[in-house]
């Protein structure tokens, strides 16, 4: 896991959509942080800051100094703007040290398959259970030199010490497979065969047809 970062919080006391685009404005992100029975606690984060935090690290985990108090927090939920993905909002979940959480963490293929043969990712991320402050970037599937038809499921993979993987055995991670025509290949294929079949009974029909005339 990277190192903490600390953001510099402020308390946030006005609230609703009016407030929270005024401190968007002022170059400020809206944020609540809550867990472990406390009272939830509005807050606002530093843009800059925080974007580099969340773009860089999934599941990221920082320290917050929120007037000169620290506090650990995992950062659980990020909410984006559907059109220009700007940071709208982020929900800050209190950890402790030595407590574990269950997060979705990203996949990572490593390693080359069988000559010919490609892969194909069904799942971008697994659900964990892992330590709250050591959390891993990914988890990592190895295909080095699988054959076409091998299948990685999450019962072949293995994760970080101290880390468990919460989703279902038998599951399909990764798949290699040789790779097929596309569908344009094919639907070109199909028409060059139709355009030749046409020139062959172009080719094999007479020249001209039976003349016929009056009888006198």
């Amino acid at each position: 896991m990277a190192d903490q970062i600390t953001l510099t919080a402020t308390v946030r006391t006005e609230f609703g959509k009016g407030a929270a685009r005024r401190t968007r404005r002022a170059g400020l992100i809206p944020a609540v942080l809550y867990g472990h029975g406390a009272e939830p606690q509005h807050l606002s984060l530093p843009g800059h800051e925080t974007f580099l935090v969340v773009k860089d690290h999934a599941n990221a985990v920082v320290t917050l100094d929120v007037d000169g108090k620290k506090q650990t927090a995992l950062v659980k939920d990020v909410q984006r703007d559907p059109v220009k993905r700007n940071i709208e909002h982020i929900d800050l979940l209190i950890i402790r040290r030595g407590e574990k959480v269950t997060v979705d963490v990203p996949v990572h293929v490593e390693g080359e398959s069988a000559p010919g043969t490609i892969y194909q990712l069904d799942y971008q991320s697994l659900t964990v259970t892992a330590p709250a402050t050591d959390i891993p970037e990914t988890i990592v599937v190895s295909i080095d030199e699988l054959e076409e038809g091998a299948v990685v499921r999450v019962s072949d993979i293995t994760p970080p010490a101290g880390t468990e993987i919460d989703t279902d055995p038998e599951t399909a991670v990764v798949i290699i497979s040789v790779p097929r025509a596309s569908a344009e290949d094919l639907e070109a294929d199909e028409a060059e065969a139709a355009e030749a079949a046409e020139g062959e009974e172009a080719a094999a029909a007479p020249e001209g047809g039976e003349e016929s005339g009056d009888e006198s």
